[in-house]
C-alpha cells in the first residue's frame, strides 16, 4: 500500500515542545521529525510505501522500501527511570524494517523503565540531496528532538543512548562518531541540542564498506556505482573514530549468515585503538539477529548492554 505525506501527517512539528499530531491507527505515539518536508527533497516525488516482510507474517511485520516522512515512535516506560534510547532498525539501507505498533525490543526496554524511541529514516536510493547522509540527518534530528522534549517524556536529556541493529548499527555508529558533522542547516530551537548519544549499542551491525567483510547490499545502497577508495573510507564506520566517541557496546552472533561477525571485530579493534570504552560479545548462535528469548529463558544481551551503559552514566 502507498501512503502519502498527507495521510501520515496530521500537522507539522515546528519544535519539539509543540503539540504533536495523534495517529488513530497506532498503539503508540508517532510523529514526523521534520516540520514540513525533510531537507534536500526539492523536486522529489517520494511517497511512503509499506510492504509485508513475509506473506504469512503478523500484520505489523512490515518494512518501508520508500520513506518520505521520517518519524519517531515513542514507547513510554510505565515507570520511567529517566533513561531513554533511540532504536534504529535495519534493512540494508534498501528498506527500513519497522512496524507501527512498537517493536518487542522497544517494549522490552520500556518494561525496564527506559523510554524507547524508534526511528523511521529516509533511504539513499530515493534521491535525497544528502545521498548516503540522508539517514544520518534523520538520526541526528531524532536525537535532538528527544533531548528538546525530555521534560515531556520524563527523561533526562543527559541519559539518551542509541542502539542500532544490522544496517541500523552502521547508522548508529555514524551517529555516535560523527556528532560534530553538520549534516543539515538548523531549523529550530531543537537543533541547538547535541546529537551525540551518551552510549551506543551496535547489534549484529553492518560496519565496514571494505571488501571482503562488507555487507554487499548495504554497500550497494550507500555507495552505488561510486565505490572509490575515498568513498569507501568515508562510509566505513570503523574509520577515524574521534576521541569523544561515546562508550560503545558491540554484539554479534558467530553464525550470522547475512552480516559477517568480522564487522563487529573490526569495530571493536578500532574502538580499542582509539581508547574508547568498549565491550564486545560474540555469541555462538543467533543468526542475523539476537533474540530476546532463547531456549525459554531471557537472552543475556539486553542485560549486558544495560549493565555496560549504566556504568557509563545511562
Amino acid at each position: 500500500m502507498k501512503i502519502t505525506r498527507r495521510t501520515l501527517m496530521a500537522g507539522s512539528v515546528a519544535a519539539a515542545m509543540a503539540p504533536l499530531p495523534a495517529f488513530a491507527d497506532t498503539a503508540i505515539e508517532r510523529f514526523p521529525i521534520w516540520p514540513g518536508s525533510p531537507p534536500g527533497g526539492d523536486g522529489l516525488s517520494v511517497r511512503d510505501e509499506v510492504v509485508k516482510r513475509s506473506p504469512n507474517g503478523a500484520p505489523d511485520d512490515i518494512a518501508w522500501p520508500h520513506v518520505a516522512t521520517p518519524m519517531l515512535g515513542v514507547v513510554p516506560a510505565a515507570r520511567p527511570n529517566g533513561a531513554a534510547i533511540l532504536i534504529i532498525p535495519g534493512g540494508g539501507y534498501a528498506r527500513v524494517a519497522l512496524g507501527r505498533e512498537g517493536s518487542s525490543i522497544a517494549r522490552a526496554f520500556a518494561e525496564r523503565g527506559i523510554t524507547a524511541f524508534e526511528l523511521l529514516y529516509r533511504l539513499p536510493h530515493d534521491g535525497w540531496a544528502a545521498g548516503p547522509d540522508a539517514p544520518l540527518q534523520d538520526a541526528q534530528r531524532a536525537m535532538r528532538l528527544i533531548r528538546a522534549g525530555a521534560a515531556r517524556w520524563k527523561v533526562d536529556p543527559a541519559r539518551v543512548a542509541a542502539a542500532g541493529f544490522s544496517a541500523g548499527g552502521h547508522l548508529t555508529a555514524r551517529l555516535a562518531s560523527r556528532a560534530a558533522l553538520q549534516t543539515y542547516t538548523p531549523i529550530d530551537a531543537a537543533d541547538r541540542q547535541s546529537p551525540r548519544p551518551i552510549v551506543a549499542g551496535l547489534f549484529f551491525p553492518v560496519i565496514t564498506m571494505r571488501l571482503p567483510e562488507a555487507h554487499g547490499g548495504s554497500r550497494r545502497e550507500l555507495l552505488g556505482k561510486d565505490a572509490s577508495d575515498l568513498r569507501v573510507r568515508r562510509f566505513s564506520a570503523e574509520v577515524d573514530l574521534p576521541a569523544d566517541m561515546p562508550p560503545t557496546f558491540v554484539a554479534h552472533a558467530a553464525d550470522d549468515p547475512a552480516v559477517q561477525a568480522a564487522n563487529s571485530l573490526l569495530m571493536f579493534q578500532a574502538l580499542q585503538a582509539a581508547k574508547i570504552p568498549s565491550e564486545l560479545h560474540i555469541f555462538e548462535k543467533g543468526g542475523h539477529g539476537l533474540p530476546l528469548i532463547e531456549d525459554g529463558a531471557p537472552h543475556p544481551w539486553p542485560g549486558l548492554f544495560e549493565r555496560f551503559a549504566r556504568r557509563h552514566g545511562w
